[in-house]
């Protein structure tokens, strides 16, 4: 399912069109509905006090309850914006944000207002493409679930750690990062290539990478391989019901750019939140002298925890495209 996400954080809409989508797939309301439900923000202090229905309105592709096989698109208008608070980001641009690249990338023209096409605002339309790309994967037996191994420092914390890491940067007027494990589960063997475009790991990382303040992705075992002999690296194959499959998953169910049976995993790393309300350098592009920015607006301590069916989304999206390589 090739999508394209259109809309600015402060615009009127946010939203994305999807093509390939099969034929005849029942929308299942109540589970699009929820997915986007885990991903809104101001459910609690934790994240931006930013509300938003995030009611989905379909524009095509469905008819009586069942997808077309034409293009589906779909908006999420938005409803609860402060764009005053942004208006000096577009003269002095946030310390690891887009907004300076942004501004070279389109000459000045882009929508600066909460970060416009940049902002984590646009991954809600990427989780109903990813809810669509998970019914259609359910019909083949596959899953996809993702949890927070990482927040701040603390390798899988509890809910009480998290929350309490999250709301100390708060409190500092700073941010943490974190990490997002994700599994595809019942995916057939032998799909992929090692050739550029049909590299699984490669197909995986490039949906991945989409997405707001992903700064790496790493399968299986990922960097912990550098500290590990072939003879621990190594997944022994084994049988089961009959199966080839493998005692262990190290390399995250992938050899050579091809899938082999096993679940699809990787772990992909978030970077805290570039809006801080601690004192920043800068350059005011207009004087092209060195300011102080102190960023306003309401923002995410963390976005990981909100991430999670976003890296679901994406990842299943990525799957289908797994899935129709010849």
């Amino acid at each position: 399912m090739r999508y394209t996400i259109f809309g600015e954080s402060h615009g009127p809409a946010i939203g994305v069109t999807l093509e390939g989508v099969p034929a005849g797939l029942a929308l299942d309301w109540d589970f699009i509905r929820a997915e986007l439900k885990r991903r809104a923000p101001g459910q609690d202090d934790t994240s931006t006090p930013r509300r938003e229905a995030d009611e989905v309105e379909i524009l095509s592709g469905v008819f009586e309850g069942r997808t077309t096989g034409t293009p589906l698109c779909a908006v999420i208008r938005n409803t609860d914006t402060r764009s005053r608070d942004y208006s000096k980001l577009r003269d002095m641009p946030r310390p690891g944000h887009a907004d300076y690249t942004g501004q070279l990338r389109y000459g000045g023209y882009n929508d600066y207002r909460g970060g416009g096409h940049f902002s984590g605002r646009l991954t809600a339309p990427l989780v109903f493409a990813g809810a669509v790309a998970k019914l259609a994967l359910g019909e083949r037996g596959i899953t996809v679930t993702a949890r927070v191994s990482n927040i701040g420092g603390i390798s899988d914390p509890t809910p009480e750690q998290a929350r309490a890491r999250i709301l100390e940067a708060k409190r500092e007027g700073d941010s943490v990062g974190g990490c997002v494990r994700c599994t595809v589960e019942g995916m057939p063997a032998g799909r992929g290539a090692p050739d550029f475009g049909c590299n699984v790991e490669g197909i995986f990382s490039q949906y991945l990478f989409a997405i707001p303040a992903v700064k790496g992705i790493a399968f299986g075992a990922g960097f912990s391989f550098a500290a590990m002999q072939g003879s621990e690296a190594n997944d022994p194959f084994c049988l089961e019901g009959g199966a080839v499959r493998t005692a262990t998953n190290h390399t995250g169910g992938v050899n050579g750019g091809i899938t082999n049976g096993m679940p699809v995993e990787f772990e992909v790393v978030f970077r805290p939140t570039p809006s801080i309300s601690k004192s920043q350098r800068t350059v005011s592009l207009s004087t092209m002298e060195e300011r102080e920015l102190v960023v306003e607006g309401r923002h995410d301590p963390c976005v990981v925890l909100r991430a999670v069916p976003v890296v679901e989304a994406a990842a299943a999206l990525a799957a289908c495209q797994v899935l129709g390589l010849d």
